[in-house]
């Protein structure tokens, strides 16, 4: 049986975690952890709900690609739910709008539509994003 800190909802193989509202050096381990149980469940689509978290930093972020990473290293996919502008504002700074795509609802992103939270990343954005303090990921 699983042991996560978070709230996980499971649409058939679809696992939506709603993450707290703040990820920070204090939590990114246990953020990183727990979304990285939910995928060895068999969950062939994450959905990061961060539509209530307020504040993310560095931590949070690599937190988020990592698990980004082995989710598609594993043929998984991953979307995040992103409502607030200081967040959206990091994923942007850091290229990981770039990376992992970004919806403004949990109904969108299990919908596939992209709202004005994010559209589509590119191809080649894995070469871009910044996740680990200045070099490329």
């Amino acid at each position: 049986m699983s042991q996560e800190h978070f709230p996980v909802l499971w649409i058939g193989q679809v696992a939506v975690v709603t993450l707290p509202g703040e990820i920070d050096v204090n939590n990114a381990d246990m953020v990183r952890e727990d979304l990285l149980s939910v995928l060895s469940q068999d969950a062939l689509l994450l959905v990061a709900d961060l539509s209530k978290t307020t504040f993310c930093d560095s931590a949070g972020v690599s937190a988020l690609v990592r698990t980004f990473r082995r989710a598609t290293s594993t043929a998984r996919g991953m979307r995040l739910v992103v409502a607030t502008p200081a967040v959206q504002r990091v994923l942007s700074i850091t290229g990981v709008d770039r990376l992992v795509e970004i919806f403004p609802s949990v109904a969108a992103s299990l919908a596939g539509q992209h709202g004005q939270a994010g559209a589509p990343p590119s191809q080649s954005a894995t070469a871009r994003a910044d996740t680990d303090g200045g070099g490329a990921a």
